[in-house]
């Protein structure tokens, strides 16, 4: 069982940046890889960002690869998604999750996720 709880969602101009952050806590959470999900309203949800052991291996979406950038602090369970260059389409409810870590791959599918903390970008 793990908890999430992440932050740091706002409002910002096109070209601006945020910093969402977020804390896990439970059982096992180090046998996790953490992450980000985002979901607009009328979309599918779709993953963002993750890091995990070993080697703090990191994917990104295509669609914010270069502009975004995670941080995974394995000791104290902590990731971070640093925002920059934000567009219009990254407009979105962003959530903080986990996926099981098999030791070699991430799970397909996360297994918990947050409460979500919205971002809102304006042209």
């Amino acid at each position: 069982q793990v908890q999430l709880v992440e932050s740091g969602g706002g409002s910002v101009q096109a070209g601006g940046s945020l910093r969402l952050s977020c804390t896990a806590s439970g059982t096992n959470v180090g046998k996790y890889c953490l992450g980000w999900l985002r979901q607009a309203p009328g979309k599918e949800r779709e993953e963002v960002a993750y890091a995990y052991a070993p080697g703090d291996n990191q994917m990104y979406d295509p669609s914010v690869k270069g502009r975004f950038a995670i941080a995974h602090n394995y000791a104290k369970n902590t990731v971070t998604l640093q925002m920059n260059n934000l567009k219009p389409e990254d407009t979105a409810m962003y959530y903080c999750a986990a996926w099981l870590y098999g030791g070699i791959w991430c799970s397909d599918e996360a297994a918990y996720w947050g409460q979500g903390t919205q971002v809102t970008v304006s042209s």
